[in-house]
């Protein structure tokens, strides 16, 4: 497995990070034996890389994270959580106070004394034009309640803003074959600053598995179900944005790209780590076959010409939707 640092952390993690969202919540059910599994097999597959949050199943995630990686003390696992989303979503309250309880909820739930990484969980735009916010988090720094902060965005006007700031060590954005707008501008800005970019939604919640079809249906507690029209949080997060059906048929294009071989979903993971100035993807898993394969992708080379297929999809089904929004 292949290691890059994380922008200003000045840590070393596995290009292929696993995302935890799926064992918290809004995914369907995970067991509690299975998370555990699904973690396993991704160390062993090499990855030294977590994402999590404390609203992931109300902490569940960081809980699981916590109890794995204590009971495997030997392991060099960064786990980078958010904060942010456990209250209505205006800048007033992205205060001190609010970082120092919340941070000490995930310290306790990952039973650690310092957080590797916090970021804010994709605050309303204002917090990252408002110094008092930063400030409250080089405090958190000075205090040893985190080693580093960074921020996740829906933007990419907020991505730019968060790399500008001089101790910003991370920034996380949706970027994958159906969201293309942030290698404009982000990935350069990110690569001149030496801020790490984390890949989030790199399948586009599975669309680029190629496993679905028009007749697909999720659970009522899936976010692919309740989520659509952005009824619980940004559209942007479910599918990137894009409107199902359409996002169906541009997979289908995509996936008769892929060499002989390779897995959809590997072919979309590689092809995110070949864009200069990322860091890692953070494909999520909810079964250790999907661990392992999502593991596999960072061994994947991608023919010549297949970045530019994805960019005559992209043009023809998806920019005039996608590309304005975010």
């Amino acid at each position: 497995m292949q290691t890059r640092t994380l922008g200003r952390t000045g840590r070393d993690v596995s290009v292929v990070g696993l995302g935890t969202w799926q064992l918290g919540a809004d995914w369907g059910d995970v067991t509690h034996d299975d998370a555990i599994a699904v973690l396993d097999a991704a160390v062993a597959e090499g990855v030294t890389f977590f994402d999590t949050a404390d609203v992931y199943g109300d902490g569940r995630s960081e809980q699981l994270i916590g109890e794995y990686l204590r009971d495997r003390p030997e392991l060099d696992v960064l786990v980078a959580t958010k904060m942010g989303r456990r209250v209505d979503q205006d800048p007033a309250q992205f205060t001190l106070d609010h970082f120092r309880s919340w941070t000490d909820r995930s310290r306790t739930n990952l039973g650690v004394e310092t957080l590797d990484l916090v970021q804010l969980h994709c605050p309303p735009t204002a917090v990252f034009s408002d110094d008092r916010v930063f400030d409250a988090l080089d405090t958190l720094v000075a205090e040893k309640a985190v080693a580093a902060y960074g921020v996740s965005v829906e933007t990419v006007d907020e991505a730019l803003a968060a790399i500008a700031r001089p101790q910003v060590a991370s920034v996380q954005i949706i970027l994958n074959a159906f969201r293309l707008k942030p290698l404009d501008e982000v990935l350069p800005a990110a690569r001149e600053a030496g801020v790490g970019i984390v890949a989030r939604v790199p399948l586009a919640s599975g669309l680029l598995s190629g496993r679905y079809t028009e007749r697909t249906t999720f659970a009522d507690d899936d976010h692919r179900s309740y989520n659509r029209s952005g009824e619980a949080f940004d559209v942007g997060e479910t599918f990137s944005g894009v409107d199902f059906g359409t996002g169906v048929a541009a997979a289908r294009e995509f996936a008769g790209l892929v060499p002989d071989g390779v897995h959809p979903a590997q072919a979309a993971v590689a092809w995110i780590l070949a864009q200069p100035g990322v860091t890692a993807a953070i494909p999520g898993a909810r079964n250790v076959e999907q661990a392992r394969s999502n593991a596999a992708a960072a061994a994947v080379t991608l023919p010549e010409g297949f970045d530019a297929g994805v960019r005559d999809v992209y043009d023809r089904l998806l920019r005039a939707d996608v590309h304005p929004r975010w």
